[in-house]
């Protein structure tokens, strides 16, 4: 367990890094202005949120500062972000529950797998269809900000880009999994 924690948990002040734990930061803020019924405030915060993860993706990769810290905590951040969004528009009666448990499900899944691969020494990494489907949540949830705008002009467009998202993400969790499974039988067999 060091181990793994001098290998993720070292060296992590940069500017990419910063910008991820900012973006777990602003978790708490985003859920006090959604109970307190500020909805577009907690709108802005999870754009900013969302501009935060494009932000620092292009810095780390622009200026080398990839670490295993922003391999590791980059996707968590998001999939925090993106969880906790859903489950405040499933509760506000925007989002449907069903949808919400797929993507929780599968998230549950990724973080297990995930820990589970970086036991056998593997960083698992988003994949092309991972952030398209991703790309999609959070289009969905910016669009669900505006539900009742789309219900009163009849087409529910943050309805059908959330659809075309939970198709997304459980075409990248079996994609996930094939290349996992992929992964460690090259381990195995090496």
């Amino acid at each position: 367990m060091k181990k793994l924690f001098e290998k993720y948990f070292t060296d992590i002040w940069n500017v990419p890094n910063v910008l991820t734990m900012l973006r777990m930061a602003l978790i708490p803020v985003f859920v006090a202005l959604f109970a307190a019924g500020r909805a577009k405030a907690a709108l802005v915060v999870f754009i900013i949120a969302s501009l935060t993860d494009m932000l620092d993706g292009q810095i780390a990769r622009r200026y080398n500062l990839i670490t295993n810290f922003g391999k590791l905590m980059d996707p968590l951040a998001d999939k925090l972000m993106v969880c906790t969004a859903l489950i405040c528009q499933g509760v506000a009666g925007v989002i449907p529950w069903w949808a919400i448990i797929v993507v929780m499900g599968k998230e549950l899944l990724m973080v297990l797998g995930g820990v589970f691969m970086l036991k056998n020494g593997v960083v698992v990494y988003s994949n092309m269809l991972g952030k398209v489907a991703m790309c999609a949540f959070v289009a969905a949830l910016v669009l669900s900000f505006f539900h009742a705008e789309f219900a009163a002009l009849g087409f529910q467009l943050d309805t059908i880009i959330l659809y075309l998202a939970v198709a997304l993400t459980i075409l990248a969790f079996l994609d996930y999994g094939r290349a996992a499974i992929k992964t460690l039988k090259e381990k195995k067999a090496a």
